[in-house]
């Protein structure tokens, strides 16, 4: 019971009341659904390359020095306005499963990052040029395709779930 209201006190703030009630709202959906396009747009590179489904002409530091800068700005601007979104109707989208399912699907992808950064790490030097590539970075790149999909659909079945 603690924590509904906990929940339920951070929608009545007056930050939450602002973004609800006045024309932030649209702003923020809309800048939301921008700035994770433009993330996803750039991650899927990226994650195609490590696939080996994609780019395999361009070695992955080339690609990746080209494309994170824009994945971070994106992913910052999408955690902002998703935060002030989610406050507008926390304690709705903490009960809803399919909020859930985003927030899990989002840890386990940040989980398979750090997973790929410690396997790069362990591969020799050129990994990023060979043919075909290894195993263990494809299934990273694959994982992360599934698991941003599977957050993108979590996102998108929450006004639909209740």
């Amino acid at each position: 019971m603690l924590q509904h209201e906990f929940w339920l006190n951070l929608e009545y703030t007056w930050l939450a009341e602002q973004i609800g009630a006045t024309w932030l709202f649209p702003l923020f959906n809309s800048l939301h659904v921008i700035s994770i396009t433009l993330m996803l747009g750039a991650l899927l590179m990226l994650d195609l390359r490590l696939a080996g489904m994609a780019a395999r002409v361009y070695p992955y530091q080339i690609l990746s020095r080209d494309f994170m800068p824009w994945i971070w700005l994106a992913f910052i601007v999408a955690l902002v306005t998703g935060a002030g979104l989610f406050i507008t109707r926390a304690s709705a989208h903490v009960l809803n499963p399919a909020f859930q399912w985003k927030m899990a699907l989002m840890l386990l992808a940040g989980v398979n990052m750090l997973v790929f950064h410690y396997r790069r790490r362990q591969l020799a030097e050129g990994w990023d040029s060979s043919q075909p590539m290894p195993w263990a970075i494809r299934i990273t790149g694959l994982a992360s395709l599934l698991l941003w999909a599977g957050v993108m659909l979590g996102g998108r079945w929450m006004g639909h779930i209740i």
